[in-house]
């Protein structure tokens, strides 16, 4: 029963994702070629390429203007100097990339609704501004981007090149932070928002694959790797660094919402909030010195304090004190379902 009726499901994302879609501009349109990833786990999702249409430029409006979200619904935010954006997942739903520019920062707020992922990533290839698009494809249920400028397919989770002329190659990431429409329009009321606007007929706010969020006991596609220490759909916050893998499950930020420690010989500050659905991290080194952080007693997007008079916002800058305009390295991390970042990372620490 369950699997006629994702079955069904399938087939009415298809129909739906057919319809008002733009045709490919990609050049390289085989499947052919070396991949860096099993090829025989490779799969076609369905829609087929560009079936499911990743924005460009979209339409933006303020926070005031915008009336089709709900409090718990979550967005993506990205912020370049006074440049803030807010990409909903409602959107990101049914388009799964939005490409725009923010300020000088081109970026691609990549997002799949399968695998819970979301990631900036870096527009500029080789020196030259590209756009992405989805492609069809999956791997370990996750989406593969492709870039209109060669045709070559990456791996969102991977955040590499994995097929193409550019196999191998590993894109740039940008800091993004994931949290709830309420929190966000709190932190960052100036800020500007995708309209729902979109140019396509979608119905924003329905989610297009039913209960897959909830239902821990059904994957639409196979995956390389299950591992059973956490519900298949739980979402976790996790970090790579010098090629280790860690995760944090929200409830490990129930009690501990700031974390100093060290991973793989990095100093890193974590901090986490279940209840806002928010989690960041950054590297604890400014110049030489390793930085010891607190909590601020100031509302967010101020978060962290340090030991040198600093206030640090949600964002990795320095707001107030002696490094005013300092930026924190962030390190590569991102949420995602745990199925997916266990079949991507199979030797995760797991932080519970």
């Amino acid at each position: 029963m369950n699997k006629i009726k994702y079955t069904l499901i399938l087939i009415i994302i298809i129909l739906t994702f057919s319809e008002c879609s733009q045709p490919s501009e990609n050049p390289q349109s085989s499947v052919d070629g070396e991949w860096l990833i099993p090829q025989n786990e490779v799969f076609d999702g369905g829609p087929g390429q560009d079936r499911i249409p990743a924005l460009t430029n979209p339409v933006i409006e303020p926070v005031q203007n915008i009336t089709y979200l709900k409090d718990d619904d979550l967005v993506i935010g990205v912020k370049n100097d006074n440049n803030i954006r807010a990409y909903p997942h409602v959107i990101l739903d049914w388009h799964e990339i939005i490409n725009d520019n923010v300020g000088n920062l081109s970026v691609a707020v990549t997002y799949c609704p399968l695998t819970g992922s979301a990631i900036g990533w870096n527009r500029i290839l080789n020196g030259s501004e590209t756009i992405f698009g989805v492609s069809g494809l999956l791997y370990n249920s996750n989406l593969i981007p492709y870039d209109r400028a060669t045709g070559s397919r990456w791996s969102q989770m991977l955040m590499k090149s994995v097929n193409g002329s550019l196999i191998g190659k590993n894109i740039k990431t940008e800091t993004v932070v994931e949290t709830t429409w309420k929190t966000w329009k709190e932190m960052y009321p100036e800020s500007k928002v995708v309209s729902k606007n979109t140019g396509y007929s979608r119905s924003y706010g329905f989610y297009p694959y039913g209960d897959y969020k909830t239902n821990n006991n059904n994957l639409l596609f196979p995956v390389s790797h299950k591992d059973n220490r956490l519900p298949a759909k739980e979402r976790v916050f996790g970090i790579l660094i010098n090629g280790d893998a860690f995760a944090f499950t929200f409830d490990f930020f129930n009690t501990i919402n700031l974390t100093n420690t060290t991973l793989s010989n990095v100093p890193v500050v974590i901090y986490g909030n279940k209840e806002k659905n928010l989690a960041i991290a950054y590297e604890s080194t400014v110049g030489n010195k390793v930085l010891n952080f607190n909590l601020t007693d100031k509302n967010l997007p101020a978060v962290f304090k340090d030991d040198l008079g600093n206030v640090w916002n949600i964002f990795g800058e320095a707001i107030e004190g002696p490094d005013k305009g300092t930026k924190l390295k962030p390190v590569t991390a991102f949420i995602s379902y745990w199925f997916a970042w266990a079949a991507f990372y199979p030797d995760t620490e797991l932080k519970k």
